[in-house]
């Protein structure tokens, strides 16, 4: 059985490539046989081997290994990715940028990572690569070059957070915000924010760096260790304001950054970009470009035309923090809307509660056309005015409602598929 150091000179040989699904196997990687819930890795040795794997990690015996010098058999391959991981990290240079929080993680990170890569060299968390497999994979993207890498952590669980920054070791820590996110393990809002903190309290007790929203009270008490704060109030080390018109736009010092970013809840996630932008010195006409230039996509707050209508379709995932966000900022759109909005998962005994609250809350915005699909939402089908509800996106479908408003909202967890609803609108 090979050390992890002797493992770490084996991944040195292999240009830090590392695989763990034997379809998409880059040749001279080492492949981890990984188990997963619906998976086992292990039994794919062979055919990671075969595919271009100089080695093969496993912490299984079958019968049809051939126990050679690319087979090595270790006691836990995910513990054994998760050290060598760390290992990684320690013996790199980059400054580790760790972000989480119950939304705009991904947006926040690719905002970031946009703006730095502008005169640094960086790498980010590829995707939603931000679990306890994903991240080690992330780690393995910083090369010898590498100047930061931003690393996003997500976690539906407590201590999940804590394990995490105990691989990526964050030179700078941020917390996008707290909401009502997985509450089926953080239970309530207070869950998630001691589950979220745990991110802020491994950089103070490892005397490191912490990006404060200072609008947020929860972030705001931590300013007393060495922090880059920024918000409204001209004490702050970066003093913004927001100019939103269609698109979030950011006022500091005369001078104003644009992007193509729709709703307010965005609005700190561009902070957090620009102000780590001048913290590193970046001009703010190359950040300016940046934030111009970045797209979103992944069913992430997208703008698509379809003839005369505007559809924002958010459905690459909701909670109840997210989604009145969602509501409050589209409400505010000149010309007629309607809401399509799918059912909001992992909320535990509070799901009943959180649903009904948006449904009211689109009652009191007075939104024309008011969709909700989704046993959840239907359990609250009682005629309500300016509402109609779905038990699926089948009856949906078969219902052949037309909607004809200009601006349209499309919002849900992952799991409803929401973007499908997208192809009906089309037709």
């Amino acid at each position: 059985m090979l050390s992890v150091n002797e493992l770490y000179h084996e991944l040195k040989l292999s240009n830090y490539l590392v695989d763990i699904d034997s379809r998409k196997i880059r040749k001279g990687s080492i492949f981890f046989g990984i188990k997963g819930d619906n998976f086992n890795g292990n039994d794919f040795i062979n055919d990671a081997i075969k595919n271009g794997s100089r080695l093969a990690i496993t912490d299984e015996e079958k019968p049809n290994f051939n126990f050679d010098q690319r087979i090595i058999k270790v006691s836990d391959a995910l513990s054994t990715l998760q050290e060598l991981s760390k290992f990684h990290r320690k013996a790199c240079n980059a400054k580790v940028i760790g972000i989480t929080g119950s939304n705009g993680k991904t947006t926040t990170k690719e905002l970031i990572n946009l703006v730095l890569s502008s005169d640094y060299k960086t790498i980010c968390t590829s995707g939603n690569f931000n679990n306890h497999i994903g991240l080690p994979l992330s780690l393995f993207e910083i090369k010898d070059d590498t100047e930061f890498a931003i690393i996003e952590m997500g976690a539906n669980n407590f201590g999940e957070i804590a394990f995490l920054t105990s691989l990526c070791e964050p030179d700078y820590g941020y917390i996008t915000n707290f909401g009502k996110a997985h509450l089926e393990g953080f239970i309530n809002v207070d869950g998630v924010i001691k589950a979220k903190t745990e991110l802020y309290e491994w950089i103070i007790k490892n005397d490191k760096i912490l990006l404060i929203n200072g609008q947020d009270k929860n972030q705001k008490k931590f300013d007393v260790h060495k922090h880059i704060i920024f918000g409204s109030s001209e004490n702050f080390n970066y003093t913004f304001s927001e100019r939103n018109k269609d698109f979030v736009n950011v006022l500091f010092e005369n001078y104003l950054f644009e992007t193509k970013l729709y709703g307010t809840y965005n609005y700190s996630n561009v902070c957090a970009a620009i102000a780590l932008g001048l913290e590193f010195g970046i001009d703010k006409n190359k950040i300016n470009q940046s934030l111009k230039d970045y797209q979103p996509k992944n069913n992430r707050s997208e703008i698509i035309k379809i003839g005369y209508k505007t559809i924002v379709l958010d459905a690459y995932n909701a909670n109840p923090s997210s989604v009145q966000e969602a509501i409050k900022s589209f409400s505010i759109l000149k010309g007629d809307k309607a809401i399509i909005l799918g059912d909001m998962y992992e909320l535990g005994k509070e799901s009943s509660i959180e649903h009904k609250k948006i449904i009211k809350l689109c009652e009191k915005y007075m939104l024309s056309n008011c969709i909700f699909i989704g046993e959840k939402f239907y359990s609250f089908s009682n005629n309500k005015r300016n509402s109609s509800f779905f038990k699926n996106k089948s009856d949906f479908f078969n219902s052949n409602m037309e909607i004809g408003e200009k601006n349209i909202l499309i919002k849900g967890s992952r799991g409803m598929k929401m973007e499908e609803i997208l192809k009906h609108i089309q037709q």
